[in-house]
C-alpha cells in the first residue's frame, strides 16, 4: 500500500525477494501538471509495469464494502508507504501479523505527512527509517526495526528522499525475514512534520542564513524555494550561508548573488532559474541577469 515514489523501491524489494503481493493499493489517478491530464501515481505505474493486481479505492473510513474486500485477501502483513489514505480499525487488523509503516524518519521524532523535510529543517544532524507496526493513532504504533543516516550541510531532500526509499526497502524485507519484537515508542521526543504546500515557497530574508539555507535544501524539489527581484519570481535552488557579518537590511544584495539576512548573516545564492529559462549556476545567471548590489530579493506573496 503506497502512491509516491518513495514506496517503489519497497514494492520492488518486496517482489524481487519472491513474496507473494495478493494486491497493490494507491491513490487513484488524478489531475496533474500543466494539463491537468489524469495521472497515475508511480506505485501504480511500477505495479502495472509488473503485473500486479492494483486497487485504487477513493477512501478507506467507512466504506465496509473495501474492509471485507481487503480481509478476504488473507493477508499475512501488509506493508504501507507513503500510501496516502487512513486505514480504519478493521483494516489495521485484519493481516496475521498487522500493517507494517515504512516510515522516513526515527519515531518518535517527526511523525506527519513531511519526515524527511522537518528533519532538514530542524538542522538535525541525523534521521532513518523507522518500520512501525500500524494503529489508529498517528504513526504512533510500536517500533520492530530502525536504522540511522547522518544529515550534513550539503544534503537535500531529494537526495535524502533516495536514499530513505532504498533503506525502507532494504528494513522492511528484515521485518517480515526476522519478525523483530514490536517495542513501544518512547513517549517523549514526540515532534510532527506538517504538510508542505506553495505556501511555503517564499523565503523571508528577515531569518538568518543557515536557516534559509536548510529551507532551500529542505524544499528542493518540492515545493521549491523563490524570491522577487524587480517585480520577477526567481527560484531559489541552491543556497549557502557564508562567514561574516553585515550591516544591511534583510534582503539587500551585496553583489556576486549575496544576500543580506537577519541578525546581520549573509547568504550566497547559488543556483537560481527565471521563469521559462533554464536553472543555472549563479556566475552563469548573473550574466544574463545581473543582480546588482545595493538593490533587494523581496519575499514573494505565499
Amino acid at each position: 500500500m503506497g502512491s509516491p515514489e518513495f514506496a517503489v523501491p519497497t514494492l520492488r524489494a518486496l517482489a524481487a525477494a519472491g513474496h507473494e503481493i495478493a494486491a497493490v493499493y494507491c491513490q487513484r489517478p488524478k489531475p496533474a501538471h500543466r494539463g491537468q491530464a489524469v495521472t497515475r501515481c508511480p506505485v501504480q505505474v511500477a505495479a502495472e509495469a509488473m503485473g500486479l493486481p492494483v486497487r485504487t479505492p477513493a477512501r478507506m473510513r467507512n466504506d465496509t464494502a473495501e474492509h471485507d474486500a481487503f480481509a478476504a485477501l488473507d493477508l499475512d502483513a501488509a506493508v504501507v508507504a507513503a500510501y496516502g489514505l487512513i486505514l480504519p480499525r478493521p483494516m489495521l487488523e485484519a493481516p496475521r501479523r498487522g500493517c507494517l509503516n515504512v516510515h522516513a524518519s526515527l519515531l518518535p521524532r517527526w511523525r506527519g505527512a513531511a519526515p524527511i523535510q522537518a528533519a532538514i529543517l530542524a538542522g538535525d544532524a541525523e534521521t532513518g527509517v523507522t518500520i512501525m507496526r500500524m494503529e489508529e493513532g498517528l504513526d504512533s504504533g510500536p517500533i520492530l526495526l530502525a536504522e540511522r543516516v547522518p544529515i550534513t550541510e550539503e544534503t537535500t531532500a531529494a537526495e535524502l528522499h533516495d536514499r530513505l526509499a532504498e533503506l525502507g526497502a532494504r528494513l522492511i524485507l528484515r521485518a517480515l525475514a526476522e519478525d523483530p519484537p514490536a517495542v513501544p515508542q518512547p513517549a517523549d521526543g514526540v515532534t510532527y512534520a506538517p504538510k508542505l504546500g506553495p505556501a511555503d515557497r517564499p523565503l523571508d530574508f528577515r531569518l538568518d542564513a543557515p536557516t534559509l539555507a536548510r529551507r532551500v535544501r529542505a524544499l528542493n524539489p518540492w515545493p521549491g524555494t523563490t524570491a522577487v527581484h524587480s517585480g520577477t519570481v526567481l527560484k531559489v535552488l541552491a543556497a549557502q550561508p557564508e562567514p561574516g557579518q553585515v550591516e544591511a537590511e534583510p534582503g539587500t544584495l551585496l553583489g556576486e548573488g549575496r544576500v543580506a539576512c537577519g541578525g546581520g548573516t549573509v547568504l550566497r545564492l547559488l543556483r537560481l532559474q527565471r521563469p521559462g529559462r533554464a536553472a543555472q549556476e549563479v556566475e552563469a545567471f548573473l550574466r544574463g541577469y545581473p543582480l546588482p548590489a545595493g538593490e533587494r530579493l523581496e519575499t514573494p506573496p505565499a
